[in-house]
């Protein structure tokens, strides 16, 4: 089988490379991936995009890149979108356009619960199938012989989960992966360990930053151990103070007791409030919502990020109650998507 596949995200093609595992040997990639599964027809490095004006530089670019896949498509056999649907979903238009009985496989749908609802009438309209990893996403879905829940693909890729905890004396903290984030909660995160003395300090960092990149954006960390292992990390840590994103989902699955803070630009924020209709950012604190639970976790948003708000979530948590909610949360999310997904594609 060939098989057009277009992953532009460093997350997506982590996602792909547990799903490949699943497909036959006899399944060849086309398109747009990580290098490191095949031969694709960009590298991913071309494909990355720093703010507006890098956006705006790179339109033709991309245009030309649609047509490509387009042009790839004819010879192949289905096509696998992930994630990325600025750039994914006028790519299924385009190939449901020129190819009406071409199979388009859609996995890590846009999240259009949480705002553009408009994307699912799309979705359904281009795609052929929907692999969902959000156990409540079909909700929104009209035709539910389209979407499939096929379980979480962070279950495939944590390899190990905390069986007790143990005082370990290792604290994580991760501030996030771009230069804002990082800038903001830095600070904050050296003043914080000052109160928590006698403690292994890990601070996790992206593995794709050079040592000069740290230097600049980070500053003195010398207090710290620096790590670039996540999921080691998280798993041998008795806390950590995380940036919102999919790292605190991490923790939450592999059980890991933490403190969400963020802190954006004002606009965005202002902006992000204004479109995003949700009472959490955290993704386990959504799906305990959703299962009719109170928050996993504590959530700090701009303002309320302080070193004294961080230190007393951190004392006062009850962190044996966030064990065991951590086990229900991977009940609720079942199961790794990898084996599913590949079914989907080979049947």
């Amino acid at each position: 089988m060939k098989l057009l596949v277009c992953a532009m995200e460093a997350s997506s093609n982590i996602h792909l490379k547990e799903l490949k595992k699943y497909l036959s040997k006899d399944v060849e990639l086309f398109g747009v991936f990580d290098k490191e599964l095949g031969n694709p027809l960009y590298d991913l490095t071309a494909l990355a995009i720093m703010g507006i004006v890098d956006a705006l530089k790179k339109l033709r670019f991309f245009f030309k890149l649609r047509d490509e896949l387009v042009d790839l498509a004819k010879d192949c056999d289905k096509v696998l979108l992930m994630d990325s649907s600025g750039f994914n979903l006028p790519l299924a238009k385009k190939l449901r356009e020129t190819y009406p009985n071409k199979e388009i496989i859609y996995y890590i749908l846009p999240q259009a619960w949480a705002w553009k609802k408009g994307r699912v009438k799309k979705l359904e309209l281009y795609c052929s199938k929907l692999c969902s990893i959000i156990p409540f996403e079909s909700e929104m879905y009209s035709d539910k012989n389209k979407i499939t829940y096929v379980g979480h693909p962070l279950l495939d890729e944590i390899k190990e989960f905390k069986q007790d905890l143990s005082a370990t004396n290792k604290i994580a903290f991760m501030p996030g992966s771009r230069k804002t984030e990082i800038t903001n909660l830095i600070p904050i995160f050296k003043e914080l360990i000052k109160k928590i003395p006698n403690k292994e300090y890990i601070l996790i960092i992206p593995a794709k930053f050079d040592d000069e990149y740290i230097k600049n954006i980070y500053g003195d960390i010398s207090e710290f151990t620096i790590s670039k292992n996540t999921h080691k990390t998280l798993q041998e840590a008795e806390y950590a103070f995380i940036c919102s994103g999919t790292a605190t989902l991490e923790a939450a699955l592999i059980g890991t007791p933490f403190t969400l803070s963020y802190i954006a630009k004002k606009l965005d924020f202002f902006i992000g409030r204004m479109f995003v209709k949700l009472n959490y950012v955290g993704l386990a604190n959504i799906f305990f919502e959703k299962m009719g639970k109170p928050a996993l976790h504590s959530e700090f948003l701009q303002n309320e990020v302080s070193v004294e708000n961080l230190f007393l979530d951190y004392t006062n948590m009850d962190k044996k109650l966030f064990f065991d909610n951590s086990k229900i949360l991977r009940d609720y999310l079942k199961n790794g998507s990898s084996r599913n997904v590949a079914e989907i594609i080979q049947n």
